[in-house]
């Protein structure tokens, strides 16, 4: 699969309270979290965000607590994917279990603007941008199947599904 689309830009240290405030997790709804991803690392974002656009971020992104919430919320916003130069154990697991795409490419963040276009290969790794193209690490086949079922639970319905047949 190819995502392309416009990048929005954050720097290291992205914690779980700054993609989805603490004061928030009172619901789970997704389409209630989207209205305040990002609010306090970017006021603008939840109004600004469209879908299929891409977060490019530096090292550690997701840190903080484990909730799933935060890549939940990302996702519901309309987040085809993250790229960073390194991601929170925690987060990235979450990421794939709720079927939001992740990558890490640590030399992506320096060679990319806020508001450029970039493209991502999902299957090879391969991310081009005006500045040239960089590797990320590819996704394995069996997490590429998660995010293709829509996450964890998803594919397990449909896991279920066919071994009753």
């Amino acid at each position: 699969m190819i995502i392309k689309a416009r990048v929005w830009k954050f720097g290291d240290d992205v914690d779980t309270d700054a993609i989805i405030p603490a004061r928030y997790l009172n619901t789970s709804d997704p389409a209630e979290l989207a209205k305040h991803v990002m609010e306090d690392a970017g006021k603008d974002f939840p109004k600004k965000v469209k879908p299929g656009d891409i977060i490019v971020a530096g090292k550690n992104f997701g840190c903080g607590s484990s909730r799933e919430h935060a890549p939940l919320a990302l996702k519901a916003a309309g987040i085809s994917t993250v790229v960073a130069k390194g991601f929170a154990r925690i987060f990235f697991r979450n990421a794939f279990n709720i079927g939001l795409p992740i990558f890490e490419c640590p030399k992506l963040f320096e060679n990319v603007l806020e508001g450029d276009i970039i493209e991502i290969d999902t299957e090879s790794g391969r991310i081009r941008t005006s500045q040239g193209e960089f590797a990320a690490n590819p996704v394995p086949p069996f997490m590429r199947e998660l995010i293709e079922a829509g996450g964890l639970v998803e594919w397990t319905r449909k896991k279920l599904a066919a071994s009753r047949k």
